[in-house]
């Protein structure tokens, strides 16, 4: 059992309690089953989130939606569970779908585990959706400031020139300006 399936059971244990649905989707094997779980009627949120992992985790794109949907849950824990289950799904859709959970303006708050999983899947669309949501938030009053730490962090990892000119905007920012320029040192000579 890897450590983040043991995060998961152990976090959704307390919300399962006894139930013998929670032990059955600890123990099969069968896919058909787990996905299932996911279009079922009345299933609670910690079964569907179960499938969803264990389906991600083992390539099976059933669960894209499901993940994408705890992706941007407001539960920061159900966030991360979610961004490793798609890392580890490989569809091709992902990268799209937390680009536009990234740049949402209207769900900033919930932005943190996207902009993460962008910056570790270093697809096409990660660099300017970075941008973008990290030039949105260098407003002075900005009280998503974990959010645009996030993004500069990831740019400097990603190591993308285009970045440059929104890290140097960074870099007079309280919060950002060390990470900011620890970033743009990492950016190729220009």
């Amino acid at each position: 059992m890897d450590e983040e399936f043991r995060s998961l059971t152990d976090r959704l244990g307390d919300e399962a309690g006894e139930s013998e649905v929670f032990r059955m989707l600890l123990a099969t094997e069968d896919h058909e089953k787990l996905a299932l779980v996911l279009v079922e009627r009345e299933r609670p949120l910690w079964a569907r989130e179960i499938a969803a992992f264990r389906l991600g985790c083992r390539g099976d794109r059933r669960a894209f939606e499901a993940l994408v949907l705890l992706l941007n849950h407001r539960d920061p824990e159900r966030c991360v569970s979610a961004a490793h289950a798609l890392r580890l799904l490989g569809d091709p859709r992902t990268p799209r779908a937390a680009a536009a959970l990234a740049t949402n303006s209207m769900r900033t708050a919930y932005a943190l585990h996207p902009v993460r999983l962008l910056t570790a899947l270093r697809a096409p669309e990660s660099v300017p959706a970075l941008v973008s949501t990290l030039h949105r938030l260098l407003t002075s009053d900005e009280p998503h400031w974990r959010v645009a730490l996030a993004c500069v962090e990831g740019l400097g990892r990603l190591g993308d020139d285009r970045a440059r000119p929104v890290l140097e905007a960074a870099l007079p920012h309280p919060r950002l300006g060390s990470a900011a320029a620890e970033a743009l040192r990492r950016l190729p000579e220009a």
